[in-house]
């Protein structure tokens, strides 16, 4: 391996000879079949825009109907009431570890700016909290680990199989970015947890179908063999976060049973699925501005239900989403909104069957467990909550026009100036930012360009002013809400240019960028 990237004080630690051999080797055995699932994404992306459709898989319809069950639990996995979800910074790592939560979701994908010093710092960071190393001082302020029975178990997010590392080599190709990341983790940290009674666990993000996840169960059963760890021993929550996924949860557990975790809701990069998968499809698949936009809507509380069914029916755990709402230690008022909002949602998902949930700050950490706690007891989940009266059938999925709410311009001013704000702060090498009393990260990003890109090519008139979303509105707005933003504390000319420049790219132009991220990963050195 090639490893283009700076040497940064103390990467020599992570980026040893050994474990690079370990990456380049799950590289040269799984690279060329990553590639020729993304060309089947991209094959199947083609057959929806000439006017195909979701459904169940008839051809897998017997593993639907057969009987088994993933995996038991797995040490510190068996009660995750309460998940707290972060990049992998050397603070967010001491406060997440410390925020009373169940499991911390230490992530190198949507809430990290995968510049290169962040993803081999953020290993770094995981070794050194396991290592109770990571003890510091910043701002007059102490940060430090409580006893090890007092912190959250780790499970690691790697990024998607859509992206790459490009400043590791491989035969002079960039690694898959989902392998650095897993490879990285797993040789350094494998042993470590299994030494600490846990065991090296994660979360799966942007899989778009069960031959996804055979992939990524054949990485782990290599990857324990290559290092002697007892097979079964990885585990794994898959993120049903793209709109095709939905149609095969059950084939995703099959896949994955003797590593399997369970499944999340990821509320919010499933939304931007559902606007790019039917994005030519015309007003069908439109959706209201983003914040009209709950998870009372039909097509969404079809999409948990069926999650929780589907797990439960399996013996595997439901996750619930992200509620982006968090909390204002400077005004009560914001505060006592937010903790409102949060409350509701968490008691919605746990009367449905949700085994735990996520919280974006440690401060939410309390309310969720509270409100899980009032269902589970001293139980360690509701697994054996069947949700037998749930009935979810491919045309429930797909029910987007029976979605309520409008397009107004402050709905689009809001997802120009979210994004704006957002992208500046990625390239600047930020995640997760608190925009507006919401913790944004790439997921939310992407459903507002997307969202503007598709009210473009549907002519859409706002509700509120009569006018057309067109480019040169959508120009103007932009101009307007730089503006305010040039005018507030911390603006940075340049960020906010490049945040610009992809912004119109990826929002206005007429081909449709798959991700965000792969244009702006492309400006970052």
């Amino acid at each position: 391996m090639e490893i283009t990237g700076p040497m940064h004080d103390r990467f020599d630690q992570i980026l040893t000879p050994e474990a690079l051999g370990f990456v380049t080797a799950l590289q040269r055995e799984f690279g060329p079949r990553r590639l020729e699932l993304l060309a089947a994404r991209q094959a199947r992306q083609e057959e929806l825009s000439a006017g195909g459709t979701l459904d169940f898989l008839p051809e897998t319809k017997e593993v639907r109907e057969s009987e088994w069950r993933v995996a038991p639990p797995a040490p510190g996995l068996e009660d995750r009431r309460v998940e707290i979800t972060g990049p992998v910074d050397r603070k967010m790592t001491i406060n997440a570890l410390n925020s009373g939560a169940k499991v911390w979701l230490a992530d190198f994908e949507d809430a990290n700016s995968p510049l290169w010093d962040n993803c081999v710092s953020g290993h770094l960071n995981l070794r050194d909290a396991l290592d109770r190393a990571i003890d510091f001082e910043t701002g007059g302020k102490t940060y430090a680990l409580r006893p090890d029975e007092e912190l959250a178990t780790v499970v690691v997010r790697p990024r998607g199989w859509h992206l790459d590392e490009k400043h590791a080599l491989v035969d002079g190709r960039p690694v898959a970015a989902s392998l650095f990341d897993f490879g990285l983790y797993f040789f350094h940290c494998a042993q470590r947890q299994l030494d600490k009674g846990r065991g090296p666990y994660f979360y799966l993000a942007k899989l778009e179908s069960h031959l996804e996840a055979r992939l990524w169960n054949e990485v782990f059963v290599r990857a324990q063999e290559l290092l002697g760890i007892p097979q079964g021993t990885i585990r794994a929550t898959v993120l049903i976060e793209t709109y095709p996924a939905a149609f095969e949860m059950e084939e995703i557990l099959y896949e994955l049973r003797d590593h399997s975790a369970g499944l999340n809701a990821g509320r919010w990069d499933y939304l931007f699925s559902v606007i790019k998968k039917f994005r030519t499809r015309g007003r069908e698949f439109l959706l209201p501005e983003r914040n009209a936009v709950t998870m009372t809507a039909p097509f969404m509380r079809a999409y948990t239900e069926l999650l929780v069914r589907t797990c439960h029916k399996r013996g595997a755990h439901a996750i619930g989403g992200m509620a982006a709402f968090i909390p204002s230690r400077r005004d009560p008022e914001v505060n006592a909104t937010a903790l409102e909002k949060v409350r509701a949602d968490k008691t919605r998902e746990s009367g449905d069957g949700f085994d735990g949930s996520w919280v974006a700050h440690p401060d939410l950490v309390p309310i969720c467990r509270e409100v899980f706690d009032g269902v589970l007891g001293s139980r360690p989940n509701q697994i054996d909550r069947l949700r037998e009266d749930v009935s979810v059938s491919a045309s429930d999925l797909l029910a987007v026009s029976e979605t309520p709410g409008d397009i107004t311009e402050a709905g689009l001013r809001n997802n120009v100036d979210v994004a704006l704000r957002y992208l500046a702060a990625w390239m600047g090498g930020l995640g997760a930012v608190a925009i507006h009393n919401l913790m944004e990260d790439a997921a939310t990003a992407e459903i507002s360009r997307s969202q503007i890109w598709q009210w473009i090519h549907n002519g859409i008139t706002l509700a509120d002013t009569g006018e057309t979303v067109t480019k040169e509105l959508v120009e103007r707005i932009i101009g307007e809400e730089l503006a305010k933003a040039a005018a507030e504390p911390g603006y940075d000319e340049e960020l906010f240019g490049q945040a610009t420049a992809l912004f119109k790219e990826v929002a206005l132009d007429d081909d449709f960028a798959e991700f965000l991220t792969l244009p702006a990963y492309a400006r970052m050195p």
